[in-house]
């Protein structure tokens, strides 16, 4: 079987030292602000490795594995090759971090465009192995549900193939830490051991093949082109590799290389692809030499592992022969060819693994096994977790059925020895997956069933959490993507504070936003979801944890005025016209205040002189039910720019720092006047110690809102206008003809309105994932539909292979495409060549983002075909409706096939009227342009019924003035035999 060679952790590839910052990302887009500083985790980081290998980062203990000159040189290269680019501005080779995936790279260290890697072997170090295969992970705050999902499958994918272990960290040293760094996407290779270690996924790395090939490094792994033996497999193209890539390219020495007796790999998820590192996409870097199955072998797939490298995972962590991970709802297994008897000295384990938040149901149907004392010698044992030293449920030989056995969490190990030449049966066994129960542990966590995989169908699911006494139980949502519905009737998640189905109820959720942290007021919190029959979606992940409320104590946290309580911890606030004093406890006199009148005015401190440094000052401005404030600047002068992060003004509706921004100014430019959600408004100046100027003047007043009562009767929006409201929905649903419901409406549209606006779903917010959407565009006959973009935010990726959003030229997805679009620079307008157009939008399971926006109208004029099918022509899009508008000109060529003419049949005709057809007319060519003979420009009642044509085609064009509009024209065409007639008849 074709395996994976692995290198051993001693490599001999080109290292690269980390000169200031590690890689160079010239060539790459990201966003420092994704650093996830949500943590405060001491890691071992790899963006601050000592050397870099491809996306592998190395410490200092690698580097003295390498000969002293030659890491001194490979220093030298790197910081010189550094220091070139920190002085050449949008340099864009690319010398360390590569992609992880086998297609073009995005950017640094994995950013991904598309390429691929550097390479990947199995370490020879018995330390970076991990103990008994158990990999604990945490994953930082920063990620996405989407994202952790992701990262999930890929774990549970390399736990389905091999014996390794991906568990959530409680209290091991050693242990992964999946996070956003600068670096891009990276890792280091096998357990380093001493505390937590990151793996760093950074923009667009978060797909399912990409993380599979950061955990192999986790898991131990480097990547495979650079063994010794390669140049008997591929050959490399060095005249197509970037300047300054070729280190990418090098071999191992044989006495480095630890190949477990596994043969090269091309189809191994750590491999290149055939154009990493080139110099143009079509240009291969590495090509194999020799044909597999009659073909070339294809290489760099970023889908699954491969056979070899599930093999190579196997030796490294000493698997056992027989056995496998079980991770599907129900299953059954047995000992080896069972019932025909077991042979001796068998060694066989079984992983049952499914969602945190089920227990495992297991039953023996048959047993026949030696029988001994202790069951000494042939035995199958059951532990009652994740790996061997689990507790014990039992260990079973005879004949004698064992009683049921119910898992106390998601994960049960089964273990089979045969030790004797006894022949018996063996044993066979079921299982079954449920979800709910009741969980009595200080934290843990709960996921919907099959998560992260959409949930089953018709499901209910309840859990009762107990926490210690005289705690609360804290909940908070890693994940949550449930079936969406305004009462969510259909798909649920259901909390109670309390212990069953009669307890106070904190919230019913569905959709695709995570609900809010969750505080019982007791030590008990219970849990419902429920499913249906028909959609189904990710589903939901929740960890839950014993809570303190610090604020609950005598001393209120040591806060003067006012103790907030937040999930693990607490803050101080003060009382309105106060602020923190510099302890953080104590509070003292501020500006600001609590302002009930229907209008007034506020300053900045020291009004109209300088404002003072290192102020803080808070209006809460609060109206009657059912008003609004709004806020007018007089006048405007702080410091700052666009950043605003020195002295600034910062505006919400409501009277708490989480309500909704309106916005944060500064600088000189007076802000537009701002109009508060509801009846009150929170308006906070800060100032720092440097810089001060004049401050602001401002004034606010209040109006009747009519949304504010019963949301003014709609079931969705509200809109408040001047004197009146009206009634929106979102984007998915549309306005009930009593136009204040709304109801759901499906993902593919028809258009035919002459213009109007196309929206991503769920617009302005963020699309959902999964998600494939159309927009089926007519418009009149003879008018070619235009797309204008407005706004344009979707996932990208160079050849928009994600999400995207792709237009066809005609009525459905098998006309020509004019174009397919992602990322954030908004696209040119698209015309099509005739009255359709359609666009498919499609999001897949990983990020989502805003979305786009964009405009349809319609352009008169384009070439049309005439055939035997009669078909229409009008004057302008919106014919029968409106008049032509004032100042167009169109041309409109009607083409036949080649020994055909073509025959104009007028229906009506009602254009401005003048002697001379001066000002507005239609003007006829025997031609495919004006050079042709002119059969007659026309107004008033216009031409003849009917116009032939003397060769295969005909211009029509059309002008309007500025001032006098008619009816128009409207007219139908079709293709004929030539005609021994005149060009027209009556």
């Amino acid at each position: 079987m074709p395996g994976v060679a692995r290198l051993l952790l001693l490599l001999g590839l080109l290292l690269l030292p980390r000169p200031g910052r590690p890689l160079d990302l010239a060539d790459y887009t990201y966003d420092l602000a994704e650093e996830d500083d949500s943590e405060p985790l001491n890691y071992k980081d790899p963006c601050k490795a000592a050397a870099f290998l491809g996306d592998i980062a190395l410490d200092e203990e690698d580097l003295r594995a390498f000969q002293v000159q030659q890491a001194a040189d490979l220093r030298q290269h790197t910081a010189r090759k550094s220091s070139i680019k920190a002085a050449v501005p949008g340099n864009t080779s690319t010398p360390s971090c590569q992609s992880t995936n086998g297609q073009p790279q995005r950017g640094a260290c994995g950013r991904w465009r598309g390429r691929s890697r550097s390479r990947r072997a199995a370490t020879s170090r018995p330390e970076r192995v991990w103990p008994d295969g158990v990999i604990p992970f945490v994953i930082g705050g920063n990620f996405t549900g989407s994202q952790r999902a992701v990262f999930r499958q890929a774990m549970r994918h390399w736990e389905k193939h091999t014996c390794v272990t991906f568990l959530e960290r409680t209290d091991e040293d050693s242990y992964i830490v999946f996070t956003y760094r600068p670096c891009g996407c990276c890792s280091y290779v096998g357990r380093r051991g001493g505390g937590p270690q990151a793996i760093s996924i950074g923009k667009n790395c978060d797909k399912f093949g990409i993380v599979v090939h950061e955990l192999g490094h986790v898991v131990g792994f480097w990547h495979e082109h650079t063994r010794p033996d390669r140049d008997r497999h591929v050959s490399i193209v060095r005249e197509n590799i970037q300047p300054g890539q070729e280190y990418n390219f090098l071999k191992m020495e044989p006495q480095e290389v630890e190949s477990l007796g596994e043969t090269y790999d091309f189809d191994s998820i750590m491999h290149y692809a055939r154009n990493t590192f080139s110099r143009g996409i079509f240009l291969d870097t590495i090509v194999p030499k020799y044909e597999v199955n009659g073909v070339k072998p294809p290489i760099g797939q970023r889908t699954r592992l491969s056979k070899g490298d599930i093999a190579q995972a196997r030796k490294l962590y000493k698997c056992p022969a027989c056995g496998e991970t079980l991770q599907d709802s129900t299953g059954n297994f047995s000992s080896p060819e069972y019932p025909n008897g077991y042979s001796a000295h068998m060694h066989c384990v079984w992983r049952i693994s499914v969602t945190p938040g089920e227990k495992i149901i297991l039953n023996f149907t048959s047993l026949d096994l030696y029988r001994s004392r202790l069951c000494w010698y042939d035995y199958v044992e059951v532990r009652d977790g994740f790996w061997r030293k689990a507790p014990l449920r039992g260990r079973f030989c005879g004949s004698k059925l064992p009683e049921p056995i119910v898992s106390t969490d998601s994960r049960l190990w089964v273990e089979f020895r045969s030790s004797s030449n006894w022949v018996g049966k063996g044993f066979f066994a079921v299982y079954e997956a449920i979800c709910g129960g009741d969980v009595k542990k200080d934290y843990g966590h709960i996921q919907s069933p099959n998560y992260p995989d959409d949930y089953r169908p018709s499901k209910v699911c309840i859990w009762r959490i107990q926490v210690s006494e005289g705690f609360h139980v804290g909940l908070t949502f890693q994940s949550f993507e449930i079936e969406r519905h305004d009462s969510c009737a259909y798909d649920y998640l259901e909390v109670r504070d309390g212990h069953s189905e009669s307890s106070t109820l904190i919230g019913r959720y569905c959709g695709y936003e995570k609900p809010d942290d969750i505080k019982s007021t007791s030590s008990r919190l219970w849990l419902k979801f429920v499913s249906d029959g028909s959609i189904n979606k990710a589903g939901f992940a929740v960890n839950f944890f014993k809570e303190v409320d610090e604020c609950s104590r005598p001393n209120r946290g040591g806060c003067e005025q006012r103790c907030l309580n937040t999930l693990g911890s607490y803050k101080c606030s003060c009382d309105p016209g106060y602020e923190l004093a510099p302890d953080k406890r104590r509070c003292e006199a501020a500006c600001g205040g609590f302002l009930t009148k229907l209008n007034g005015s506020i300053t900045s401190p020291g009004w109209p002189k300088e404002y003072p440094p290192n102020k803080n000052c808070i209006w809460q401005l609060v109206a009657p039910t059912q008003y609004r404030i709004s806020l007018q600047f007089d006048f405007f002068e702080t410091e700052g720019n666009d950043v605003c992060k020195y002295d600034f003004v910062e505006v919400r509706s409501g009277l708490t720092a989480d309500s909704k921004l309106h916005g944060k100014f500064c600088g000189s430019e007076k802000p537009e006047v701002i109009t508060s959600q509801y009846n009150n408004m929170r308006v906070e100046f800060k100032s720092d110690n440097t810089v001060s100027k004049k401050g602001f003047k401002a004034h606010f007043f209040s109006d009747k809102d009519e949304c504010s009562k019963d949301n003014g009767g709609c079931q969705q929006d509200c809109v408040n206008t001047f004197g009146s409201y009206e009634c929106q929905c979102r984007s998915g649903f549309v306005l009930h003809d009593n136009k204040h419901d709304c109801k759901e409406a499906g993902c593919d549209h028809k258009v035919t309105s002459t213009s109007g606006t196309i929206t991503s779903p769920n617009w302005p917010d963020k699309y959902p994932s999964k998600k494939e959407c159309t927009w089926a565009i007519s418009s009149t006959p003879g008018h070619r539909v235009k797309l204008t973009f407005m706004e344009m935010d979707i996932e990208s990726q160079p050849e928009c292979a994600y999400d995207h959003l792709e237009v066809f030229d005609g009525r459905d997805a098998k006309a020509p495409v004019l174009g397919r679009f992602c990322g954030s620079k908004k696209p040119e307008p698209v015309l099509a060549t005739g009255s359709r157009m359609f666009l498919r939008f499609y999001s897949d399971n990983s990020v989502q983002r805003k979305g786009f926006q964009a405009s349809h109208a319609t352009e008169c004029g384009g070439q049309v075909r005439a055939d035997v099918k009669t078909k229409d022509l009008y004057s302008h899009a919106q014919f029968g409706d409106n008049n032509y508008p004032g100042g167009v000109d169109c041309e409109w060529v009607i083409v036949a096939e080649e020994g055909y003419g073509v025959e104009l049949v007028f229906q009506t005709f009602e254009v401005e009227e003048e002697t001379d057809c001066g000002y507005d007319y239609m003007e006829l060519f025997d031609g495919y342009d004006s050079t042709a003979p002119r059969l007659g420009r026309y107004c008033g009642s216009g031409p003849p019924e009917e116009v032939y044509s003397a060769g295969d085609s005909v211009l029509v064009k059309f002008h309007s003035d500025d001032t006098i509009t008619k009816k128009g024209f409207h007219l139908r065409y079709t293709s004929t035999k030539f005609q021994d007639t005149l060009h027209s008849r009556k």
